[in-house]
């Protein structure tokens, strides 16, 4: 299910709850809504601070045109959008990460194709292993 299902359905769900708890003059709408934006933000802050290790974790294995970077995070449940991506591709060519070619087009003009370089590469091995420890922590205080 993707975020704006959630965000519908759980503004539903909360609407039906605060009518009843109002009924019983407990809580209100807007104290509800509040908690609700709350998450989202911190919902929107995770992904965030994930989206990086994402992308190069999209590029690893071959040089990748935006439209693909997009559709592997789309195919991962990482809804991103091109004015998300490249400024954070931008970035990360300017770190030395990743470089470009361009590459000719069968239906339009040169295309820029994304690689790792031997920094990119080196950096993601070292995300990989933090991820990797700090998915066992979380994991540990989550069961």
């Amino acid at each position: 299910m993707i975020l704006r299902e959630w965000i519908i359905m759980l503004s539903i769900l909360f609407w039906c709850i605060n009518n009843y708890l109002a009924s019983q003059g407990t809580i209100c709408y807007d104290q509800i809504m509040e908690t609700i934006n709350d998450i989202l933000i911190k919902q929107a802050q995770m992904r965030k601070g994930l989206l990086g290790y994402a992308v190069l974790c999209s590029i690893k294995q071959d040089e990748a045109y935006t439209a693909t970077i997009l559709e592997t995070l789309k195919k991962a449940d990482l809804i991103v959008v091109e004015g998300t991506l490249y400024p954070l591709l931008n970035r990360f060519k300017r770190e030395g990460l990743l470089e470009y070619k361009w590459k000719e087009s069968t239906s339009g003009p040169p295309r820029k194709y994304y690689r790792l370089t031997e920094l990119g590469d080196s950096t993601l091995v070292e995300l990989d292993k933090t991820w990797k420890s700090l998915s066992k922590s979380i994991n540990k205080l989550t069961k």
